[in-house]
């Protein structure tokens, strides 16, 4: 809602950077993330007596990752910027990061003078050129007329059809100039289209295949979570009493607590996750892209299985697996009328077919219980499985949870409950180290009434190390948790299974004492190492009001499994070191 100021805005004189700040406030932007440089200097200036919040992080990179946890814990688009040059260039990877996941992001950058453009001046990249492959759309603003234009069109852009980021770069001289402020009241893309209801012929088909499936399977990712399908992901599990799986990116978008949810599925996915992929007869898939992580070997990927494909983004559809029935659509829209034809044909349902699912049922129940996720603990050291245990136990699966990359993310996924969406942020496509810390940063801004965690890696950790100033001046209650083995645990992995252990570059030798870590940014920090510390560390960590590091030593050996060998199908999952195959 904009305020009385806001309406006399209209028609006034502005220069570009208060016209941006304005835009800004008409697209609901709160705060943003960003770290300032000479060519931006116009708009930081405009930004010092603004009602926005701008958190100054401390490395550009992870403004981008702060943005993406603020947007991944809300849904709205996030925002960051950045100076040119360097400052332009630092945002790629996290840009690239959040192309992968979809994630709604509206990238500032400054620019050079217009005319100095072309000429190699002090701080200049070509951030259009550079930036083109790792956006969903990239602007150049050439004159202060056309800014209010393109920043709404970048919001648009950003948070319709399948989200993404997109970038605007912006030359000094554009946040200097002078106009009168027009507000934009619609925006115009003829070459931009976003199909979102779905094909009514389509879904009528897809319902009467879901009611005739003996062995179906709700194969649920990221798209129910960006789309906010969760409720309707949920109606339709108990409509049809089907078994679900959720992707590593969709993980929330079915309760974790819901009796028909079954777990990740996947390369590390579980035992019973991975056969109800391979034995099904019906894959209802719902928001995925058939990622190479989840599918494995592709020829060999649910062969038994016809094949129902939801997915915002026609690019999607047949990219990977050629579907019986495509439909282009916002998966919430779509299932809200695929529900309501479901509840239309189920009482001619055949009475065959729902004998067959209680059988289906049974199989599946016997999986889940016969190879169930290794929760195994030690009497002497932490074990990775005992620390993501007591995190999911003391969480109650309602708190907010980030991750960098490697191990310790898979036993996150594989272990901690999330009976919500928007609890589990992760960089699922780009696997970015580094991520966890920042990314929390822009969740505890996002939601302070959240229980924060990022679990890291001390690999990781220490490629965010300068964010905890971040936290410490903006007194983030966020409560980050190192599981510590003093590798680079999943390359460990990797080189002990398939190189014959040759442990090359993977070892950590030097880790910061958390203690005085912490303390010299002004918060508290501990060590453990003995599993009996465990559960009273996490407990004062948790009550402790401000942020905390928590440091905890864990088994260097132990490798994350089921674990599908590159190049397998998922059917062929191993459990440990002796079953693994060499690699070819």
């Amino acid at each position: 809602m904009l305020n009385a100021e806001h309406k006399r805005n209209e028609g006034r004189l502005m220069n570009g950077a208060e016209i941006l700040l304005e835009c800004l406030v008409r697209e609901g932007v709160d705060c943003f993330f960003g770290y300032p440089g000479g060519v931006t200097l116009p708009f930081y200036d405009a930004v010092y007596d603004h009602q926005i919040r701008h958190v100054l992080v401390r490395h550009e990179e992870n403004a981008v990752f702060a943005a993406q946890g603020y947007s991944r814990a809300t849904g709205k688009t996030g925002v960051c910027c950045a100076t040119s040059g360097p400052g332009a260039t630092n945002l790629v990877t996290g840009l690239v990061d959040a192309m992968m996941d979809s994630i709604p992001l509206v990238a500032i950058t400054g620019q050079v003078h217009s005319k100095l453009i072309g000429s190699d001046a002090f701080q200049e990249a070509d951030t259009f050129g550079i930036t083109r492959p790792a956006t969903k759309h990239n602007f150049m603003v050439r004159n202060v007329h056309e800014l209010p234009q393109i920043i709404h069109e970048a919001f648009y852009i950003a948070s319709t059809g399948r989200p993404g980021p997109v970038l605007v770069d912006i030359p000094k001289d554009v946040f200097q100039d002078r106009a009168h402020y027009v507000p934009v009241d619609a925006i115009h893309l003829p070459g931009y289209k976003v199909f979102l209801d779905g094909h009514a012929g389509q879904i009528r088909r897809a319902a009467q295949l879901m009611l005739e499936a003996e062995r179906p399977l709700i194969y649920a990712g990221g798209g129910i979570i960006h789309s906010g399908a969760s409720a309707e992901l949920t109606e339709l599990a108990e409509l049809l009493d089907a078994p679900a799986v959720c992707t590593l990116m969709g993980l929330g978008g079915l309760s974790s607590s819901h009796p028909n949810f079954i777990s990740m599925p996947g390369m590390h996915g579980s035992y019973a996750a991975n056969l109800a992929l391979t034995e099904s007869d019906l894959l209802i898939a719902l928001g995925v892209r058939f990622d190479d992580r989840v599918t494995g070997k592709l020829q060999a990927f649910a062969r038994h299985a016809r094949v129902i494909h939801v997915d915002i983004d026609p690019a999607e559809i047949a990219k990977n697996r050629v579907p019986d029935i495509p439909i282009v659509g916002d998966v919430k829209r779509v299932l809200q009328k695929m529900n309501r034809v479901v509840e239309e044909l189920k009482p001619d349902m055949p009475a065959k077919t729902a004998s067959a699912r209680q059988d289906w049922w049974s199989k599946v129940r016997g999986w889940m219980d016969e190879r169930p996720f290794d929760r195994s603990r030690a009497e002497n050291e932490i074990k990775p499985q005992h620390l993501m245990d007591e995190i999911d136990r003391l969480s109650g699966g309602q708190a907010i949870v980030t991750s960098d990359v490697g191990q310790h993310q898979m036993w996150a996924a594989q272990l901690i409950r999330f009976n919500e969406p928007r609890l589990w942020i992760n960089s699922g496509g780009l696997g970015s180290m580094g991520f966890g810390v920042p990314s929390a940063v822009g969740a505890q801004m996002a939601r302070p009434d959240k229980l924060v965690f990022a679990i890291c890696g001390d690999g990781g950790f220490q490629m965010a190390i300068p964010e905890l100033s971040t936290i410490a001046a903006n007194n983030l209650p966020i409560k980050i948790i190192i599981m510590n083995n003093g590798v680079l645990g999943m390359v460990r992995q990797w080189q002990t299974l398939f190189y014959n252990n040759r442990l090359s570059s993977v070892a950590l030798e030097a880790f910061p004492d958390a203690e005085k870590l912490a303390g010299a940014y002004g918060f508290t920090g501990r060590t453990i190492d003995k599993p009996w510390e465990l559960t009273e560390a996490l407990i004062t960590a948790i009550n402790h009001p401000g942020p905390y590091l928590l440091n905890v030593k864990v088994s260097p050996m132990e490798n994350v499994y089921p674990m599908v060998p590159a190049g397998g199908a998922i059917n062929e999952m191993v459990f440990a070191p002796a079953e693994e195959p060499a690699l070819v």
